[in-house]
């Protein structure tokens, strides 16, 4: 699935409600899947205009689906956000992270210090440490910390 494909999916307030719905409910420890009547029930959406959503949403390979009987239980897949991740985070982090990504070894007159493979591995190391700072900073803004 392309950028622009995962960003269409997420664009709908539904949809977005309903991964929130799936995240809340894979937080509490014991994920089984949310049954379509739990979703609805939650949304105070129609069956059918839910239904349609989950559709796009495993499609976009964002839920996953459990059928039991004649029941479906849908869990949260949030692998495909990470593609969101990617292109969100360059907006979040600041100059002196920027250039650190660019090239965390770089020498002082900003000559490359590392071989190639290893600058590629050095940045893709410094993008998860800017994304894990991230998070850690906005997990504590909600905590009020």
């Amino acid at each position: 699935m392309g950028m622009a494909d995962i960003f269409d999916v997420i664009a709908d307030g539904t949809r977005r409600d309903i991964l929130q719905l799936l995240l809340e409910s894979a937080g509490s420890g014991q994920d089984t899947g949310t049954s379509v009547s739990n979703i609805v029930q939650a949304l105070g959406a129609s069956q059918p205009t839910v239904s349609k959503h989950l559709k796009v949403l495993r499609d976009a390979g964002l839920v996953s689906v459990r059928e039991e009987g004649q029941h479906r239980f849908y869990s949260l897949e949030a692998g495909p956000l990470g593609t969101v991740d990617d292109w969100l985070v360059p907006f979040l982090i600041d100059e002196t992270d920027a250039a650190i990504l660019a090239d965390p070894y770089a020498d002082d007159d900003g000559s490359p210090s590392l071989p190639e493979g290893a600058q590629h591995a050095a940045e893709v190391f410094g993008r998860t440490a800017a994304q894990a700072k991230h998070v850690v900073a906005t997990a504590m803004k909600r905590l009020g910390v």
